[in-house]
Parts: structure tokens; C-alpha cells; sequence
């Protein structure tokens, strides 16, 4: 992924011709012309594959180009088909959005090693511990064992107290402390993916936090460490739920509140998180998505990931609920929150089924890379929960 022309430069339009792969065609009239300046371009993958063709339309001469070969067409396909589908009830929308969910995360993980980088652009081709823990979580959740066992032991041979991100060979890239959640997320990747249990001894206090900012007391580090219900309670709780900082309720509503109920449950927590996750969608959502806290201080365009991790936890708490009349009434609204925020993620998907990091609050068009790994390892997690496979589906 590290082949790829840094996004800036191409903006600028400084990029040297022997620096990229440009696709061009030779017209008739003896122009050349790369394929951005077709008439008329669509794009798309073979279905059940990461193989992109490519139509395009100079005049009246059409021009057919595909990326992958028949074998790599028959390879998807045979790896897609061993995934384990969703259950019964399952739309269509859903069951497309699996698929390239899985396709991605298979695009993006070396085979061999295990590493998963974050994204195929300059600057995300790299391995976060705590994104490539939940890629390992929804490759079991499908059933790639094998697949998630691999990432799990890359995770595990990291020295996660030397940087927040690593090369695929495992050497730490400089310019980024280490980050309070990675111990957390490395030891739950590593359980489901058969490792055994992993002890916790990195510290999570002035640590930075999943937003990459200043180094703090931060909640979802707390989460991810293992720190009990009641000392989270005491540390972060405010009127409006569970806050952002220890000790600061105004720092408002964090999402990452809801990796409390997955992947890291506290159950003495959930009425908590339900009434900071509520409050935080009411408030910060949009059409697209959720920004991923109450005072971020990004803008307002959402972001794909804590949209997709607030759906997985509002269906969760859905399956947690009982039948009984007045919890059989929250559980059903606990799951229409969840099949809305999914439906803010397919309206952020591009037309290829991809999720951007992050995208437009007015349009909706990604304004970052795309696809993002993390994005598509929770929308996995969330349609499994949402649509479980059962005994006789």
C-alpha cells in the first residue's frame, strides 16, 4: 500500500509521471489519454471479488480494463464463500454489505504475516494495534479462524508500549506515542482467536486515546484496560452518561462508551452507556453517521467507525434484553438505533460498497481514506449481531 502517491501531491498535481500507474488509452486520432479524461467512466468490482473493472467511454470508442486475473476471481470467490452467513431475515443491503466488508479486510491483511494496515493510502499503511485487534475480532466472528490467528500472533509479537503504529515487519513508526487502549484491544484479539489470555500491565492513564490528541485519563483506554464497572462509574460518570475524561463531565458523551458492552462487557454498566450513546447520537448524528464524541473537536463530518461500534453495541443490548414487556420494548428500540446508524453507514459507503473514514456531513462524499479497515471489522461485528446465525437457518 505504500506504493501509492501521497494524497497531497496528487491534489497539487505534482505528481512525476514515472511515479504512478496511470491507465491510458490510444485514439484513433493518435492522442493518448488516461482514463480520468473519459467521456464517460464506471467502475466496479466482479461480484464476490476484490477484482475492479473498469468502463470507459472517449468519443465512440469504449475501453474495457480489469484489475485481477481469473485466478484471482476464483480465489475470492472460493475465500468469500467459507465465510459464515449472516441468519435468517438478513436484507439483501446487509448481506452485500458483508461481503465487501470481508473482501476488504482481506485486501488489506498480508496473508503470510498477519499484519492488517489500516488503509491502502500514505499515512494508514500501517498497523494499528487497535484496529487490526477488531479485524481479528470479525474474522472469527465469520469464521476465519485461521485467518484471525494470524493477525492475533502479529498483535502479540508487538512491542505496543514503543509507538501507536507499526510497520508490517513489526518495527514501530516514530512520531506517535504509544496509546492507552492497545494492551486491551491485543488481549481480546488474542482470546477469540484461540491465543489464550494476555495480562494487561500497560498503563492507560496519561495515555492518548483512540483520537489521536493529547494524552489523558480517557475512557475508552480505561474500557479496553479492564478497569471495573464501578471505578469507571466513579471516574467518568456525569449527568449525561459516561464522559470522555476521568474526573471532567464536561467533557461530554464519549462513543467509545460502547466498548463496554462490546467487546470488553461490563454489564453494570449498560443502562450508563444506553443513555450516553442515545445522548450522543441525538446530538451529534446525522444522515451519515456519528462524530465519535460530544466535544470533538474535528467538525461535524461523521466518522464510519464509532457509527458502525454504536450499532454493534445498540443491537447487543438488544439481544441482552429480555422478553418480559417493559424490557422486550427497550430491547426493540435498542435495535431500531442500531438499524439506523447502519443505515447512516450504507448512506456513507461509496457506490462501490467501501467505507470512507470519514465522510461530508452535507453530502456524504468520504474526506478521508477509503476504505478503512476498522470501519468495515465493525460493521461485521454489528450485522452478525443484528442478524446471528441460529441453529436451523
Amino acid at each position: 500500500a505504500l506504493v501509492a502517491v501521497p494524497a497531497k501531491r496528487q491534489a497539487a498535481g505534482t505528481v512525476p509521471v514515472d511515479e504512478a500507474i496511470v491507465a491510458r488509452v490510444r485514439l484513433h486520432d493518435g492522442r493518448t489519454l488516461p482514463f480520468w479524461r473519459a467521456d464517460w467512466v464506471r467502475q466496479q468490482y466482479l461480484p464476490g471479488t476484490d477484482v475492479l473493472r473498469t468502463v470507459a467511454r472517449f468519443g465512440g470508442k469504449r475501453v474495457v480494463r480489469q484489475i485481477g486475473s481469473a485466478a484471482a476471481v476464483r480465489e475470492d470467490r472460493r475465500w468469500l464463500g467459507g465465510a459464515r452467513p449472516l441468519g435468517a431475515g438478513a436484507p439483501p443491503w446487509a448481506r452485500a454489505m458483508y461481503r465487501r466488508s470481508l473482501l476488504v479486510l482481506r485486501a488489506l491483511t498480508d496473508r503470510h504475516t498477519g499484519a492488517v494496515v489500516a488503509g491502502a493510502r500514505d499515512g494508514w499503511a500501517y498497523v494499528w494495534p487497535r484496529d487490526a485487534a477488531a479485524v481479528a475480532l470479525a474474522l472469527v466472528d465469520a469464521g476465519y479462524g485461521p485467518e484471525a490467528h494470524r493477525v492475533a500472533r502479529f498483535l502479540t509479537g508487538l512491542d505496543l508500549n514503543a509507538a501507536a503504529r507499526f510497520r508490517g515487519s513489526g518495527a514501530p513508526v516514530p512520531g506517535r506515542g504509544a496509546q492507552g487502549d492497545a494492551a486491551g484491544w491485543v488481549a481480546a484479539a488474542a482470546r477469540a482467536a484461540g491465543l489464550g489470555a494476555r495480562p494487561i500491565r500497560d498503563r492507560w492513564r496519561e495515555r492518548v486515546d483512540y483520537q489521536e490528541g493529547d494524552a489523558g485519563d480517557y475512557l475508552g483506554n480505561a474500557i479496553a484496560s479492564g478497569v471495573g464497572a464501578a471505578a469507571i462509574r466513579k471516574l467518568f460518570s456525569s449527568p449525561r452518561g459516561l464522559a470522555r475524561t476521568a474526573g471532567d463531565p464536561a467533557s461530554g458523551p464519549d462513543s467509545a462508551a460502547a466498548w463496554a458492552i462490546r467487546p470488553f462487557p461490563r454489564p453494570a454498566l449498560f443502562p450508563a452507556i444506553r443513555r450516553t450513546l442515545l445522548r450522543l447520537v441525538a446530538q451529534r448524528g446525522s444522515r451519515f453517521g456519528i462524530v465519535p464524541s460530544e466535544h470533538w473537536p474535528g467538525g461535524d463530518d461523521p466518522w464510519t467507525a464509532p457509527t458502525a461500534w454504536t450499532a454493534w453495541a445498540f443491537a447487543a443490548l438488544a439481544r441482552e434484553g429480555d422478553e418480559g414487556q417493559t424490557r422486550g420494548a427497550i430491547a426493540r428500540e435498542d435495535r431500531r438505533a442500531a438499524l439506523r446508524l447502519m443505515a447512516a453507514l450504507r448512506r456513507a459507503a461509496t457506490p462501490l460498497g467501501l467505507l470512507p473514514e470519514r465522510v461530508d456531513a452535507q453530502t456524504g462524499l468520504p474526506t478521508s481514506t477509503t476504505p478503512l479497515a476498522w470501519s468495515h471489522a465493525f460493521a461485521i461485528l454489528a450485522l452478525r449481531e443484528l442478524w446471528p446465525r441460529r441453529a436451523g437457518d
